[in-house]
């Protein structure tokens, strides 16, 4: 039985949410591995809009296993309100489990990431100020609070005084008060008895879950090109949303993943700052973001939104060894007469095909556009290859052929059923 990764091809916001979901009602399990409540999925069942940031989108799917791995920086409060959100909507989240080894986000990690956002001026990244770029330093620097650190009241004090001897030097530096060891100590114990009944060995249910031969799905954060390593950096998330990130993020070995799912919209969009080749603006960008309802989830920033890029898209495929790709809110484009799809870049007068490595030239790649027939159509009820117009057909063949990847499911719609499948995933 599979064990599937499924992840941003492009800078997030791609419909993962709807795309785990529905894998989640043939998984035993769904494994978050990356990042933390700075990002958020959007899934609808029956109506029913479901806000995600911190949860699986595997906690709305019934018999499936929702599971935090050790690779999620953990802001409990957060957690522990989305819960409620969900149980007052008549759902349950008693089978949640999170991993030991999961960072916890501080008080004092949120604010020095606003701090550092301020301070960075016209430099800014365009975080979210949720602590979690700050949590992911700790962690790396060695001097982050675990999850099994809240079940041990000395070595908690010890860790949050030794974390606060620096951090309080260089909050008071910039005129911000200083922390009480004492007190962020106390609130973090108030959280252990809630949490201890979710904490578990990620890495020993998981492996033994496969050995069982049961269905595990390993869901990403963000996206390929918010990478640490392998995006736009440094207007990048602080983890490793690519597929390596389901090991390492998780505790199993690549040996064990059988199938890896991206998921790309029609089109493309960012939030934050950054390079963004095909990025729209004025009426035509505005028109794409109302057209495809495009604000964030968790921050309700208007998204940046653009045309298909296939350089992007034969970049995820390469850094992520994708094996199939799902094409979200094709409906979105059904109005439009000719579709552009960006082919390639233009850089200092050279035709480039594929994403630069230097940054520099990615800053200044124009992009080079073919244009596709539009359908004009209301694609929002097909429900098989077959119904779609020929046009919207030809589109999908055409981003299969430029994106060095099959296409396997098209959204046409949010709903959990708005969706075609051309080759089954699981």
């Amino acid at each position: 039985m599979p064990a599937l990764v499924v992840l941003g091809a492009q800078w997030g916001d791609e419909g993962k949410g709807k795309a785990t979901d529905q894998l989640g009602t043939s998984a035993d399990y769904v494994v978050k591995f990356n990042g933390g409540n700075n990002a958020g999925h959007t899934v609808v069942v029956g109506g029913e809009k479901f806000p995600l940031h911190l949860l699986p989108s595997g906690i709305l799917s019934e018999g499936c296993t929702p599971v935090i791995g050790n690779g999620v920086v953990v802001d409990l409060p957060v957690l522990f309100q989305e819960i409620e959100e969900l149980e007052s909507r008549g759902r349950s989240a008693a089978g949640l489990k999170i991993s030991a080894n999961a960072h916890v986000i501080t008080p004092y990690t949120r604010t020095l990431d606003t701090l550092s956002e301020r301070t960075l001026g016209e430099r800014k990244i365009g975080t979210t100020g949720r602590g979690i770029g700050p949590t992911y330093a700790d962690k790396i620097s060695r001097i982050g609070i675990r999850i099994q650190d809240l079940f041990d009241e000395s070595i908690l004090h010890q860790k949050v005084a030794s974390a606060l001897e620096q951090k309080n030097r260089l909050l008071i530096s910039y005129g911000e008060e200083p922390f009480d060891a004492d007190d962020v100590t106390a609130e973090l114990l108030s959280y252990a008895e809630r949490v201890r009944p979710m904490m578990c060995d990620v890495t020993l249910e998981i492996n033994n879950a496969l050995d069982e031969g049961k269905i595990v799905l390993f869901e990403g954060g963000q996206a390929t090109m918010l990478d640490i390593d392998h995006g736009t950096y440094p207007y990048v998330t602080s983890s490793n949303p690519t597929a390596g990130g389901a090991c390492t993020g998780t505790g199993v070995g690549p040996t064990r993943i059988d199938r890896v799912i991206g998921v790309a919209k029609a089109y493309i969009t960012r939030v934050g700052e950054g390079p963004f080749p095909t990025e729209l603006f004025g009426d035509e960008g505005e028109w794409l973001r109302e057209a495809g309802h495009e604000y964030g989830v968790t921050t309700g920033r208007p998204r940046r939104c653009g045309w298909y890029d296939a350089p992007i898209a034969r970049y995820a495929s390469r850094v992520n060894g994708l094996t199939d790709l799902v094409i979200t809110k094709l409906d979105v484009l059904g109005d439009l007469e000719k579709i552009p799809v960006c082919v390639a870049y233009e850089i200092e007068g050279k035709r480039v095909e594929e994403v630069p490595a230097s940054q520099t030239d990615f800053h200044h790649a124009k992009p080079i556009y073919e244009y596709r027939e539009g359908w004009q159509s209301d694609i929002s009820q097909c429900r098989t290859w077959e119904e779609l117009p020929e046009a919207a057909r030809a589109y999908i063949e055409y981003l299969e052929e430029i994106s060095n990847c099959r296409i396997s499911v098209i959204g046409v719609g949010p709903e959990r059923e708005q969706s075609i499948v051309r080759h089954p995933l699981v």
